[in-house]
């Protein structure tokens, strides 16, 4: 697994779902595209020894976990200096801000609601697989991650147009 092509592949079939991993756990900004990278980086380093049957996004996901939480761990370590605080946070090197409600929900969810939605829904890993992530057993984990969806679905705004194709 020497070649970089397979692993070009693999940031580009699985990046997305990593990127929606990080921001869940972290909010939308910069930390969570911190961790992004910092997940391919590990990755990468970490490839040419990767088994030929690992499931690659599961992996991924994982990798991308232990970034947030180092991210968590640092931001609790560092102080923020700050002249004053900004009034309204700016849009301008946020290229998903049409999505800024949605992410603000995400992150106003409790932990473990949050951690489940993120790794299950965004992260395509079993309720199991999530379980070990996060602790617990994974029926605990689906109750947590169904009583997100339930928050969620009652605190977003509903689109009432009608899904499916158009005729």
């Amino acid at each position: 697994m020497n070649d970089t092509t397979p692993f070009a592949h693999a940031v580009h079939r699985h990046g997305t779902t990593v990127l929606r991993v990080c921001r869940a756990v972290l909010g939308p900004g910069q930390d969570a595209e911190d961790a992004w990278s910092e997940t391919f980086l590990a990755a990468l380093r970490a490839w040419p020894d990767l088994a030929p049957d690992t499931h690659i996004e599961a992996w991924l996901v994982r990798v991308a976990r232990r970034k947030a939480v180092d991210v968590i761990r640092t931001r609790a370590r560092q102080a923020v200096p700050t002249d004053r605080i900004p009034e309204t946070p700016s849009d301008t090197d946020d290229p998903q801000h049409h999505d800024r409600d949605v992410w603000a929900a995400v992150a106003a969810l409790p932990e473990r609601q949050r951690l489940a939605l993120a790794y299950h829904y965004l992260g395509g890993l079993p309720h199991t697989e999530t379980a070990g992530i996060i602790g617990g057993t994974p029926d605990a984990v689906r109750r947590a991650a169904a009583d997100g969806l339930r928050t969620l679905r009652r605190t977003l705004p509903h689109d009432d147009t009608p899904k499916g194709p158009s005729r």
